[in-house]
C-alpha cells in the first residue's frame, strides 16, 4: 500500500478562497483559448478561395501562439494550486465561444475569428476584479498580455473585412 503524500501548503500572500476564485476565472480563459484554438486550426486546414495562401498562413500563426498560450494559462492555474481543465467536455462547459458547425466560407471564418478572439478579451477582463483586489502581479500580466494579443489579432482580421 502507497501512502499518498500530504499536499504543502501554498503560501505565496494570496489566501486558498481568492486562488481557487482566480483559479476558475483562468479555467474559463483556458477553456475560451483551447476553443478558439481548435476553431482556428480547423479553418487552417478548411480555407479556399482567392485568400487562401493569405489567411492559410495567417491562421497558422494564430493557432501556434494560441497553443503557446494555453499551456502559458494552465501552468498560472496549476502555481495557484489548482488543476488545469483539460478534457474537451471540459472545455465545452466552461468556454463562451460556440463551435462551428460545417466549413464556413472564408469571409465568415474571418468573422468568426474576430468574435472568438473578442471573446476571450472580455473573458481576460473579467477576471481583473479580483486579481487586482488581491495584488496578484504574475496573473495581471498574463491577462494584460493576452488581452494585447487577442485585441491586435481582431483588429488584424477586421480590417480583412473591410472594403
Amino acid at each position: 500500500m502507497q501512502i499518498q503524500a500530504k499536499p504543502m501548503k501554498i503560501d505565496i500572500g494570496i489566501e486558498e478562497k481568492s486562488r481557487q476564485e482566480i483559479a476558475e476565472g483562468l479555467s474559463r480563459l483556458l477553456a475560451d483559448t483551447y476553443t478558439l484554438y481548435l476553431k482556428t486550426h480547423n479553418f487552417h486546414w478548411n480555407v479556399t478561395g482567392p485568400m487562401f495562401q493569405t489567411l492559410h498562413l495567417m491562421f497558422e500563426a494564430q493557432y501556434t501562439e494560441l497553443a503557446t498560450a494555453v499551456d502559458q494559462i494552465a501552468e498560472r492555474i496549476r502555481a495557484l494550486g489548482f488543476p488545469a481543465p483539460g478534457t474537451y467536455s471540459e472545455f465545452a462547459r466552461l468556454s463562451s465561444i460556440p463551435e462551428t458547425p460545417g466549413v464556413p466560407k472564408a469571409e465568415e471564418m474571418i468573422r468568426l475569428l474576430v468574435e472568438g478572439q473578442e471573446a476571450v478579451v472580455r473573458t481576460a477582463r473579467s477576471i481583473f476584479p479580483i486579481v487586482e483586489k488581491v495584488n496578484d502581479e504574475p496573473t495581471a500580466d498574463l491577462l494584460t498580455q493576452r488581452m494585447q494579443v487577442h485585441e491586435k489579432t481582431a483588429w488584424m482580421l477586421r480590417s480583412l473585412l473591410e472594403e
